[in-house]
């Protein structure tokens, strides 16, 4: 999958003052970026990606450029508790299901409207909901980008064991953030500060662990997080 585009838009360079005190114009200047590369994405080789850049390296740009049905950044809550939030026609123990999946086995807080929930809880509600729509592919962006990268961490682990027991369903996070890469699992990684694009079997140091080791501030180890 190549491209090549043009973002272009105009914004004031600088102004004028005028003889009326308080009274000025702006001169216009049109900016543009490009952005040119190649995403090899189409087969069943793969079931996670993650676009992958700094801030304004066209990560969003190219994300919903190339994904436009499956691109998606924020959600609605207007529910009384999330549930009712998730689509129509799904049954509550699907519903719950796929929260658990995704690290979110909590049933009381299940029952809380979605502006109760914490951040990481929130992170975790929106891929559930994401995964449960009904289309192959979900681009899912800003992913971990309101959390603390631990909460992060954890999550993307939990997230790619979720995507991965779904046949067919197909996860591309974008984010800033390189530290969730060997956490996520991805089967590709697009940088777009390099425009480089590394399959997995490229990778060098994948992640092989099977559980997280928790480790408090002070650093005594209180045990293993299976998932």
């Amino acid at each position: 999958m190549d491209f090549d585009f043009v973002n272009s838009w105009t914004e004031p360079d600088s102004f004028r003052a005028q003889s009326v005190v308080g009274s000025f114009t702006l001169s216009d200047v049109k900016l543009q970026k490009q952005f040119k590369g190649s995403l090899p994405v189409e087969g069943d080789y793969w079931q996670i990606g993650i676009i992958v850049g700094s801030s304004g390296s066209g990560k969003s740009s190219i994300a919903k450029r190339l994904f436009p049905k499956a691109y998606i950044t924020n959600f609605e809550y207007s529910g009384k508790c999330i549930l009712d939030d998730f689509p129509e026609g799904l049954a509550t123990n699907q519903i719950t299901r796929m929260l658990c999946s995704v690290g979110f086995a909590s049933p009381p807080d299940w029952l809380k409207p979605y502006g109760f929930l914490s951040q990481g809880e929130k992170m975790r509600v929106d891929i559930a909901r994401a995964l449960c729509l009904d289309q192959p592919l979900t681009v899912f962006d800003e992913f971990t980008s309101v959390v603390d990268r631990e909460v992060a961490k954890v999550g993307s682990y939990a997230i790619s064991k979720a995507v991965q027991r779904v046949p067919g369903k197909k996860f591309i996070a974008v984010t800033c953030h390189f530290d969730v890469i060997d956490w996520l699992e991805p089967d590709w990684v697009f940088n777009t500060d390099t425009m480089e694009f590394i399959k997995k079997k490229d990778a060098t140091q994948p992640l092989t662990s099977k559980f997280i080791v928790a480790i408090l501030p002070c650093g005594r180890h209180f045990g293993s997080i299976i998932i």
